[in-house]
């Protein structure tokens, strides 16, 4: 019961926001987060592109303990983690039971396997790359790189608007618990209460999406009242709020360390 109610705990919707808070503006001292975004574009660019066009489960493997040391190395919340590892047991288990239904056998196991690595690889060093990130520095870099402001902003923009979507989302489904009705009985398994709970879930995105329509009408409105087309637009104000930007010693010798490290993996297997 005591590992029940710390599990509850830690994925309670409060907690949730905490640790996407942490995710988006507490990883600025760690290694990764202290490279120049460029970099890590670059970084991810090519783990997480090249895995999909190799076969050798060896490079794969040793390509997975990189990453797995990039993630922690990034201080990746836990949460994060776990979503991640359904996420991937969950898909390697329908396409197992699908190829099993549709007259597959064990055999397929192993290529599974590898897909799942491949995935595992690409997944962990997106999570590294973009978790070293925070909102404004992940805008920066994207305009450092030729991206035009309105979609720089707009992902910045989403990354801060996420605990507060999550808040809005919880008073929804709160609200629709205090004015329906559960059902008396929970059925075998209670599968009428989880029929219920999964019914007030889908009902309740329907008022948030209302809700974060007229929150971004609002946010437009306020820009364009101060500007923020010309200043997307203009060099000079681009070249102010880049000039932070600098690639140094640190970013260039991660690049050549993890030259090197895949370098190494194609050559030696």
């Amino acid at each position: 019961m005591e590992y029940t109610r710390k599990l509850v705990d830690k994925l309670s919707v409060e907690q949730l926001k905490v640790e996407l808070l942490n995710t988006a503006y507490g990883n600025d001292r760690t290694f990764l987060a202290k490279l120049d975004p460029r970099t890590l574009f670059i970084w991810y660019s090519f783990f997480g592109i090249v895995p999909w066009f190799i076969h050798n489960e060896k490079v794969l493997a040793g390509m997975f303990l990189f990453m797995a040391a990039a993630t922690f190395t990034a201080r990746v919340s836990p949460v994060i983690i776990f979503i991640l590892c359904l996420g991937l047991l969950g898909q390697g288990g329908y396409l197992f039971i699908a190829a099993l239904f549709f007259g597959g056998d064990w055999a397929v196991m192993y290529p599974l396997l590898v897909l799942t690595l491949k995935l595992s690889v690409i997944s962990l060093a997106s999570i590294a790359a973009f978790c070293s990130m925070d909102p404004e520095k992940l805008s920066n870099g994207l305009l450092k790189i030729g991206v035009p402001g309105q979609a720089a902003f707009s992902i910045a923009y989403g990354y801060r608007m996420l605990p507060t979507l999550i808040e809005e989302y919880q008073h929804v489904f709160q609200s629709f618990r205090l004015r329906g009705k559960a059902p008396e009985k929970h059925g075998f398994l209670y599968w009428r209460t989880i029929a219920y709970f999964i019914k007030l879930a889908v009902l309740s995105f329907y008022p948030l999406l209302l809700s974060m329509a007229k929150r971004a009408r609002t946010t437009v409105e306020a820009l364009e009242t101060k500007g923020s087309l010309n200043g997307f637009n203009d060099p000079a104000v681009k070249k102010l709020k880049l000039s932070g930007l600098k690639m140094g010693r640190a970013d260039y010798g991660f690049l050549l360390f993890s030259a090197v490290y895949a370098a190494a993996l194609f050559i030696l297997f």
